[in-house]
């Protein structure tokens, strides 16, 4: 059997329980959730048709009931209940689980761990726990998180203590709750920030204290239609500086926002730098950026930002003197 084959098998095997346990869905709806298209879904119930018991009379058939683009199960010929979890499937859902749960604030972690403890609980012990319990799994949530997540799910207006990153500064903030995104780890809050009059992103792990305020969340209805990307986007305010890259930190064109100016050619220097454009939302954060690489990525032609960087350099030489 082919892989394609394969694959054919354990979706026809997982359709009738699908169908069984919604009681009327409809083949667009069932075709996403199955990740095919409806053409290759109406294929697949096609071929339940004439599958069933052993004998294979009518009435041993399965039976597929269609109406008006919906599909319901007449006849499930004993399968109510989807496959058993494979010790690889099982795997795969529980890391996945686990990281969610150590995700901050993304969902609600007690629903997680229960269904960690269902899947171990099915798999028994023929596969080692992948998902490992710990006391603290006990402990209730971060009440700050859970103020949050509050906010979004009852549409109330936030008071946040935040710490913005780019500025190295904290600041009270009121904010009104849009929706909540996931991005590579992180979890954010995305909100209608009254002081600054615009949508921003507040990432789970800086918001050090949040309060709920007895007045609903209104965020403009122009805020609510366009979600915010987690990644820096193209701001045109946003300014930005030439540096110099070494050989050894030419990574950092993969992980910022860097317009490679230099041509990169096989008879290049491979020992010179890469000269690079970089884009910044605040010069604090160009300061801490630079400084982080010890010299290996500078500025180039901005004495502004070569004395804001030496500065800085020299007082943290001083702290250890």
């Amino acid at each position: 059997m082919t892989s394609a084959q394969s694959r054919r098998l354990n979706r026809l095997l997982a359709l009738v329980p699908y169908f069984s346990s919604r009681g009327g869905i409809s083949v667009a709806q069932a075709a996403g959730d199955l990740g095919v298209t409806e053409t290759q879904l109406r294929k697949d119930l096609e071929q339940l048709f004439v599958c069933g018991l052993p004998g294979y009379y009518p009435d041993d058939l399965i039976e597929l009931e269609f109406y008006e683009g919906y599909v319901n199960v007449g006849f499930t010929a004993g399968m109510d209940r989807p496959l058993r979890l494979t010790g690889a499937e099982a795997s795969v859902l529980l890391v996945a689980l686990q990281a969610l749960v150590d995700m901050a604030g993304v969902l609600d972690h007690q629903a997680a761990r229960r269904a960690i403890a269902k899947i171990e609980q099915a798999v028994g012990k023929s596969l080692p726990a992948v998902a490992t319990v710990t006391d603290d799994d006990d402990a209730e949530e971060n009440p700050t998180y859970a103020a949050v997540r509050t906010a979004v799910a009852q549409k109330r207006a936030l008071d946040l203590t935040y710490y913005s990153a780019t500025r190295d500064t904290v600041s009270e903030r009121v904010v009104d709750p849009i929706r909540l995104q996931g991005l590579n780890s992180n979890t954010y809050l995305e909100a209608w920030c009254r002081g600054s009059e615009g949508v921003r992103l507040f990432r789970f792990d800086r918001i050090e204290a949040a309060q709920l305020r007895d007045e609903p969340s209104t965020p403009p209805v122009s805020a609510e239609v366009t979600q915010q990307s987690a990644v820096l986007g193209d701001h045109p305010d946003h300014r930005s500086v030439d540096i110099d890259i070494d050989p050894e930190q030419a990574w950092v064109l993969d992980y910022y926002r860097i317009e490679q100016l230099d041509d990169v050619s096989a008879d290049r220097n491979p020992t010179a730098p890469v000269r690079g454009r970089l884009a910044y939302g605040s010069p604090e954060w160009l300061t801490r950026f630079l400084l982080g690489f010890g010299g290996t990525v500078r500025a180039v032609g901005d004495e502004r930002v070569d004395d804001a960087v030496t500065g800085a350099a020299q007082a943290a030489l001083a702290r250890y003197r």
